[in-house]
């Protein structure tokens, strides 16, 4: 899936759009009432999201948030759904306007999730300011400061309503810790190689005592 940059539209096709006058665009310019991106030659140009966000009759100062949620496996939809529920709420005690619920059920490794892919076109298009998760890890496994970079770019920024994950939530860190192990593992030795497959089964094994250790020192 592709992810489309915004079009930024000359001061003239904007005041044609929205039937106003150069002087009148380049006031709400300067009170900011229409945001606007400055060229590296010192001329403005125009998001086609705030034109749409203006003949839509949307408050400038308004905030626009997407929710997002993931879970990594089906049986843990009711954590999903509780996620949703939360993060929709805490938008609404905010006075966020929520444009839009994402969801995805996988692992927080895998780059090419739906609800993810989506949301990077709402960020690179600017249809959102704030993009509200529970904890970071829900967002993205590794690299959140990445994302969360990228994100600012487009003057967007995720807000974290609990940071990281509690301690105890360890089972879906396994898993994608396997994961790492057996993607290395394969470009290693091979998928079908026996080595890869000692190397996977030992890990495994490792996991099982460190757990095993862990509830009898408890």
């Amino acid at each position: 899936m592709l992810l489309i940059s915004e079009r930024l539209l000359r001061p003239k096709e904007v005041c044609q759009r929205l039937g106003i006058s150069y002087s009148t665009l380049s006031r709400w310019v300067r009170e900011g009432r229409i945001k606007a991106i400055r060229t590296a030659g010192g001329k403005y140009r125009i998001p086609e999201s705030e034109v749409r966000r203006i003949i839509e009759g949307i408050p400038a100062g308004e905030v626009r948030a997407v929710v997002y949620a993931r879970v990594s496996s089906s049986d843990q939809k009711s954590d999903l759904e509780r996620q949703v529920e939360y993060l929709t709420q805490y938008c609404s005690a905010r006075g966020y306007r929520v444009v839009d619920v994402l969801s995805d059920v996988a692992s927080g490794l895998k780059t090419d999730r739906r609800g993810l892919l989506k949301l990077f076109n709402y960020v690179v298009s600017r249809q959102v300011d704030v993009v509200v998760v529970t904890y970071r890890d829900r967002l993205t496994r590794f690299g959140f400061e990445y994302l969360e970079y990228f994100f600012k770019q487009y003057g967007v920024r995720i807000e974290v309503v609990y940071g990281d994950e509690p301690k105890d939530a360890h089972q879906e860190l396994v898993e994608d810790l396997l994961s790492i192990v057996t993607s290395f593992a394969g470009k290693l030795y091979g998928m079908r190689s026996h080595r890869k497959k000692r190397l996977v089964e030992g890990f495994k094994k490792l996991v099982e005592e460190v757990e095993k250790g862990g509830g009898e020192s408890g």
